[in-house]
Order: structure tokens, then sequence, then C-alpha cells
């Protein structure tokens, strides 16, 4: 007689209950879930495994990574359609902020974060301003090059806007002038809106240059309680210019009837306190070494791009949408400190930039994201189909192609 084989240390899986598919594991709503509270609301990994583990649902760590990651190749192609898309135009908004990537960190920059990480609410100790770096962003990085960076950019035209997220070694002008590569040829430069640091210019590329009125106004607004009357001024002016602006978002005005708008309404007092200005320093009633002397110094130095408002159509006030979008950025490395790997970099700046781009049109981020992954197949072979603003109407059109039969199918 054969002796039966021992049994032990075999394995003996369970069979599931009827109507439980073993593939796939997790839901689509799980990704864009986990997705959504970290890059788009700034919660970190750990903070939601312990609030998954409190709801009796453990869902570690490592494992969110695994899913957001494998989430985040299948809407790559996506992605990549709103580069291209991006780079078509109208308007192109650019600024960066710095970010910490602890691969591309040496070993005392690394011990250093993760002695920020055991402190969360030391959250001055994360900061990483991007203006501590000077290089010059018309030339590529060298290898010498410590400085890292998250650029945004906000993309207007054709009635869309699109937010792009970038975390690197490179400017936010690097940044964009590999995005304005993928641009038409036959299309005319784009109105370029940023602050006057050289390094946000896309380098040979050539754009219409505006500078942020915002970030003049700023540096009024820093010595207002040493300089109030001077600063009133000019506050009063500027603020003039940006309700004259609101008016005609209210009117819902084309940008050439904003520009005739503008040119009637703001154009005489912004030449009026051209003059003023010039006068403060011509008849040295304000000491150019001052606080107040180099903000009004900042306002000449740039005034042809500050104003460029009231010569070119559909050139914007200012830079104060591509700032808003880098808060998603601000407040991820606030609370998360920083990126293990460059891949892991990318995949925060593809869900910020899907994330982004749905709330500047208005879209269900949740929704989007969900539906997206579980069109992947679909979203590959077509992208340009599954963007925020138009993907609704690709379902639609999907379901009304199917047969009653499958529709019901697909519903239970």
């Amino acid at each position: 007689m054969r002796r039966s084989r021992n049994p032990c240390g075999a394995l003996f899986t369970a069979a599931l209950p009827e109507g439980v598919d073993a593939e796939p594991k997790y839901d689509a709503t799980v990704g864009s879930m986990i997705a959504l509270l970290k890059y788009g609301n700034g919660m970190p990994f750990h903070r939601q495994e312990i609030l998954q583990e409190s709801l009796g649902v453990p869902l570690p760590a490592s494992t969110q990574w695994d899913i957001v990651n494998a989430q985040a190749e299948r809407a790559e192609p996506v992605f990549q359609e709103l580069v291209r898309q991006a780079a078509q135009g109208d308007v192109v908004h650019n600024d960066d902020t710095g970010v910490k990537i602890l691969a591309w960190m040496g070993e005392r920059g690394r011990q250093a974060a993760f002695e920020d990480s055991d402190d969360e609410t030391a959250e001055g100790s994360a900061e990483v301003p991007a203006e501590d770096c000077t290089e010059d962003s018309t030339k590529e990085p060298g290898p010498d090059r410590t400085g890292m960076f998250t650029t945004a950019i906000v993309a207007t035209g054709d009635g869309h806007k699109i937010a792009l997220f970038t975390s690197g070694r490179r400017h936010a002008g690097e940044n964009l002038k590999d995005v304005l590569r993928r641009r038409a040829a036959e299309l005319p430069a784009p109105i370029q809106m940023c602050d006057a640091l050289s390094r946000n210019l896309p380098g040979e590329l050539k754009t219409i240059l505006a500078n942020c009125l915002a970030h003049g106004r700023r540096q009024f607004v820093d010595v207002a309680n040493l300089f109030p009357e001077e600063c009133q001024h000019v506050l009063e002016v500027l603020g003039v210019v940006y309700h004259n602006d609101a008016i005609a978002r209210e009117r819902n005005l084309s940008p050439q009837e904003r520009l005739l708008f503008h040119q009637a309404e703001s154009d005489p007092t912004m030449e009026e306190l051209h003059v003023w200005l010039a006068e403060q320093i011509d008849e040295r009633r304000v000491e150019s070494n001052s606080a107040l002397g180099k903000a009004i110094a900042y306002l000449l130095r740039h005034w042809g791009k500050l104003t460029l408002f009231l010569r070119v159509p559909g050139a914007p006030l200012d830079n104060n949408i591509c700032e808003r979008a880098l808060k998603k950025a601000i407040r991820h490395r606030r609370n998360s400190l920083f990126y293990k790997t460059p891949h892991g970099a990318h995949v925060g700046d593809l869900f910020m930039s899907l994330i982004g781009t749905c709330e500047l049109c208005g879209a269900n981020t949740f929704d989007y994201l969900t539906e997206l992954d579980r069109h992947a197949d679909c979203a590959r072979q077509n992208p340009q189909n599954f963007l925020p603003w138009n993907y609704r109407q690709t379902l639609e059109g999907k379901r009304d192609a199917q047969t009653p039969s499958e529709a019901n199918r697909q519903d239970a």
C-alpha cells in the first residue's frame, strides 16, 4: 500500500464566493481615492495607513504605492496627451518651487530629510525655496547643478485649461521649453506669463513675454508699513486695473474686446502711474536704495512686460493661476517632505497634473481618475478622447453603441 504524501506545509486556497472575481484585486476606486488624498490633498501614505487601520481595513503604505504606481502607468498615455495639448495653448503660465528627491541627495541631505520627517509639526524644516538656485535657465543643466524643482505650467486655449507638473533638476524655463517643442510649427508664438526671473524663459524658443503685475504689486504691499502714503497710491491705481479686468470677465468680453476696454479704461491710469513712478526716482523724492525705491525700480525696469495686457489681446495681468496650482506641490512637500526616487516624483507629477486639470475644468476628479483606470485600454488607444473635459461624452458614446444586453452586464 502506498503511503499518502505528507501535507505538512502545503497551502490550500479557499474558493472565492460566488460572483467575486479573482482579478483585479482592488477596484479602480481604491487607487483613485489614494491618489486623490495624497497628491490632491497632501495626505501621506502612512497617514492613510493609520486611517485604514482604524476603519478595520488594513492597507499598508507599500501596498498603496503599488496601487497608485500601477494606475499611473496605465494613465501615462493620457498625461502625454495633456502635455501635447498644453503645447498648443494660446497662453502659458510657468513658475517653480523647491522639491526634495532622496535619490539625488547626498548622505547628509538624506539624513536631514528623514530627521524632518520625524517631526511633522516642523513644516518650516521642509521648505526648499526655489530661489536658492541662481543658474541661468537658458543653459542646459550641468552635472554641478544641485537644485531640485517642481515646475507648474498652466496652459489656456481652445476653451480649456491644463495644469502640468514636472519635478527634477530643470528650472521652469527648461521644462516649458520641453513642452513647447511639441507645439505645431504653424502656430504663432504663445503668450508666456511668469515673473521676471531669467530662468523662467524657454531658451531659444520664442514667446510673447508678459510679467506678473501681482508680483510687482506685492513688493509695495511688503513695505506699506514703512511708506504708507506712496504705497497706498500705487495700490489704489493697480486696484483700478484689476477692477476693470473683473468687469471684462463679468461681461464675458472676447480677447480683442477686453484689449479695447483696458486701453480705454486702464491705459490712462497706468500712464499716470508710470509718470509718477519716474518722478519719484528722477526728482530724488525716494532714495533709490530704499525698499520703496527698489519696488519702484522693479516696475519701471519691467514696465513693458507688466503692461502687455494693454497691447496684446488675451495677455493676462498676473501669474496667480500658476501660483495657485503650485500650492498642490507645496502642500505635498510640507506633508510628505520628499520623494524617494525620480520615478516616484514622476508619479506624483502625473497625478497632480490630472487632478489639477480636472479642478481647472470643473470635472469631478474622483470620477475622472476612476473612469480613466476602468477604460485604460481605450484611453491608451485614443488618449485624446479621455481628457477631463471630454471623457464623459466619450463614455456616453460608448454606452450608446452597446447592445442592451452588454449595457445590463456592465451595470451589474
